[in-house]
C-alpha cells in the first residue's frame, strides 16, 4: 500500500510526544512493507533537524518539509475572533506547503492520504481535486477540549474569556469538518466515542501510540527516591501541570519526604524554570538521550490538569517499567487500571500519598513498574496496532470508489 502522511511538524527525530506519535505510524507503516511518502511542515517552533534526522529516513519515506510562519500574529488572531474563525486552524493555511502538496499528487498516485491534524483540513479541497485515495484523519486529541480545560484553570478573566472563545471556535470547527474525511483513527476509545456522539457519520476507530520497548544500555543505574517529569514545555498543559506541581504539591511533599529529589526535563523550558532555586528540585531542561534520563530515575509525574488524547511519555516510562502518577486526565487513552499499573492522583494529597506509597514500599514501587511494563508490551505494541491500521484502511478503499462511482 501505498500511504502519503502529511505532518503538521518534522516526525522525526522523534523529539517530544507529537513527532513520537507520528513516526510510531510511519515505522509501524513501513515495518508493514508499505510505501511512505512523508510532507511536513516546519517552522521556528519545529525546524528540521537536519543533523538527526538519518540518511536512512530521509530514503525510506522521502521526506520533504515546507516552512510556514506559525508565530502569533495578535492582528490575525484579533481578526479571526471577530469573524468567528477558528484562528488556530488559519495559522497552518500556507500557499507554499499547498502548491507543494498538489505537485505531489499531480505526479503520484497513493492509496491512503493519512492527515495528522485537524489543523491540516484546509487542505481537502486541493487533495480531492487531484487525488481519489481515501483520506484518513489520525485525531490524536479532541483539540477543542485542551483549551477549553485550559480555560477553567485560568484565573484571569480576560484570558480565560478569550481561551474560551478560542476553545468554541476550534470545536465548531471540528465538528463541521469531521465528516469531510473518509474515515477518523482516534488516538483514545474516549475520543473516538466523542465524535461518534456528536454527529462523526464517517467510520472512526481507536488506534493508540504504537512503541517498541527501547533497548538501554547495560550501565543505567537509577538513582533512588527520585521523581522526574519529561515533556516539552511549549505545549501549555505540560507548563501549567509543572507550575501547578511546584506550587502546590511540592512543599507538602517535601516536607513529608525530604529525601525526595524532583528532576525536571523538557524542550523549550522557561528561564524561569530553568533558574529556579527550590531545595530538592533539579530543572535540567532538554536531554540528548530521554530513555536513558527515564531509565536513570524512579517515579514518573504528570500532574497533568487540561488535555486530550494519549500523553506518549506517559507510555514511553511504562516501557522502561517506571511507576507513573498522573491525574485522570493524563491518564484519558491508557488502558489501565489504577494502583495495578498506574497511580492516578487528582488533588496535591493525592499526589503525596501515591509518591510516599512508591518511596516507602520499594517492593509496591517495583510491582507497579512490572505491570506498567507487561501492559505496554501486551497493548501497545507497535506492530500489531499498524496491522489494525492497515485493516481500517483496507475498509475504506472499496467506500471511496462507490463514492466516487468507480
Amino acid at each position: 500500500m501505498k500511504v502519503l502522511q502529511l505532518c503538521i511538524k518534522p516526525p522525526y527525530p522523534p523529539v517530544d510526544g507529537g513527532a513520537l506519535a507520528m513516526n510510531s505510524i510511519t515505522q509501524g507503516l513501513l515495518a508493514q512493507d508499505c510505501e511512505v511518502r512523508v510532507l511536513s511542515m516546519c517552522s521556528d517552533k519545529h525546524p528540521v533537524d537536519r543533523q538527526r534526522m538519518t540518511d536512512e529516513y530521509r530514503e525510506r519515506t522521502r521526506f520533504e518539509a515546507v516552512y510556514v510562519d506559525l508565530r502569533l500574529h495578535p492582528l490575525e488572531a484579533a481578526v479571526a475572533l471577530l469573524c468567528g474563525e477558528s484562528y488556530h486552524v488559519k495559522r497552518f493555511e500556507s500557499d507554499e506547503f499547498e502548491q507543494r502538496l498538489a505537485d505531489i499528487l499531480r505526479n503520484e498516485t497513493f492509496d491512503i492520504i493519512h492527515v495528522e491534524s485537524i489543523f491540516l483540513t484546509p487542505y481537502l479541497p486541493v487533495i480531492r481535486r487531484l487525488s481519489q485515495a481515501p483520506v484518513v484523519l489520525r485525531a490524536h486529541n479532541v483539540e477543542h477540549q485542551i483549551w477549553q480545560r485550559t480555560a477553567a484553570q485560568t484565573s484571569n478573566p480576560l484570558k480565560r474569556w478569550y481561551l474560551k472563545q478560542l476553545a468554541l471556535t476550534l470545536r465548531t470547527y471540528e465538528l463541521e469538518h469531521i465528516n469531510d474525511y473518509d474515515g477518523v483513527v482516534c488516538i483514545t476509545r474516549p475520543d473516538a466515542q466523542y465524535f461518534q456522539a456528536n454527529g462523526c457519520r464517517r467510520p472512526v476507530t481507536d488506534i493508540p501510540f504504537g512503541i517498541a520497548s527501547p533497548e538501554l544500555a547495560d550501565n543505567v543505574g537509577v538513582e533512588e527516591n527520585t521523581l522526574f517529569h519529561i515533556g516539552s514545555m511549549d505545549w501549555m498543559p505540560n507548563e501549567e501541570s509543572i507550575r501547578w506541581f511546584l506550587r502546590e504539591v511540592w512543599p507538602m511533599l517535601h516536607r513529608e519526604l525530604p529525601q525526595v529529589r524532583l528532576y525536571l526535563a523538557g524542550r523549550k523550558m522557561p528561564r524561569d524554570l530553568m533558574e529556579l532555586q527550590t531545595d530538592g528540585v533539579t530543572v535540567v531542561g532538554e536531554v540528548p538521550d530521554a530513555n536513558y534520563f527515564i531509565a536513570s530515575k524512579q517515579i514518573n509525574i504528570v500532574p497533568l490538569l487540561s488535555g486530550s488524547g494519549i500523553r506518549v511519555k506517559i507510555i514511553e516510562a511504562m516501557s522502561i517499567g517506571k511507576p507513573v502518577v498522573t491525574t485522570t486526565i493524563g491518564a484519558q487513552g491508557i488502558d489501565y487500571t489504577d494502583d495495578e499499573n498506574l497511580l492516578i492522583a487528582d488533588t496535591p494529597a493525592d499526589f503525596v500519598r501515591q509518591i510516599s506509597r512508591c518511596v516507602n514500599d520499594k517492593d509496591f514501587c517495583q510491582r507497579i513498574g512490572q505491570n506498567a511494563f507487561n501492559l505496554i508490551a501486551t497493548h501497545y505494541d507497535n506492530d500489531a496496532l499498524a496491522q489494525r491500521l492497515l485493516a481500517f484502511y483496507q475498509r475504506l478503499l472499496p467506500r471511496r470508489k462507490n463514492a466516487d462511482g468507480q
